[in-house]
């Protein structure tokens, strides 16, 4: 991707902010796992419990694809289909690499859904996921 979209940028920065500043990749970890949980959450009503895991699959194969480095240790996550897996294989990355594949699993995951039910869609059923953490004020940014 070139160019981020201001979805991607969205996402981006709802991640940033679930993980906080000078986190390791326990904690990047800790926030896509927590992400993924809470867009399972709120697509699993609409499409299904087995529709939320093939599309976590398959973002999960496409991110691999992109994050090539990976290739060999996700073999076992994609096999057990759970994002505790996925913590643990990213705790063991370095938190530049843990942050990189996750905003790419994020993105990817987005992008996948887009093309499934379009961009209304994805980001009405999403809202949620991204907002709450966008519109908190962090506390370094509150003026006197």
């Amino acid at each position: 991707m070139t160019t981020q979209s201001q979805e991607s940028r969205q996402i981006v920065a709802s991640l940033a902010h679930r993980v906080g500043p000078d986190a390791g990749s326990a904690r990047i970890a800790q926030a896509l796992v927590t992400t993924l949980q809470d867009m399972d959450a709120a697509l699993t009503p609409i499409i299904g419990k087995q529709g939320a895991v093939a599309l976590y699959r398959r973002s999960l194969h496409l991110c691999i694809g992109k994050q090539p480095h990976l290739a060999g240790t996700c073999d076992s996550v994609q096999a057990s289909q759970d994002v505790l897996a996925l913590e643990s294989l990213l705790v063991e990355q370095s938190a530049a690499d843990a942050l990189r594949f996750s905003e790419v699993m994020l993105t990817t995951f987005y992008e996948l859904l887009i093309t499934l039910i379009g961009p209304s869609l994805t980001a009405r059923l999403l809202c949620d996921v991204w907002g709450p953490s966008l519109s908190d004020t962090p506390s370094q940014e509150i003026s006197p």
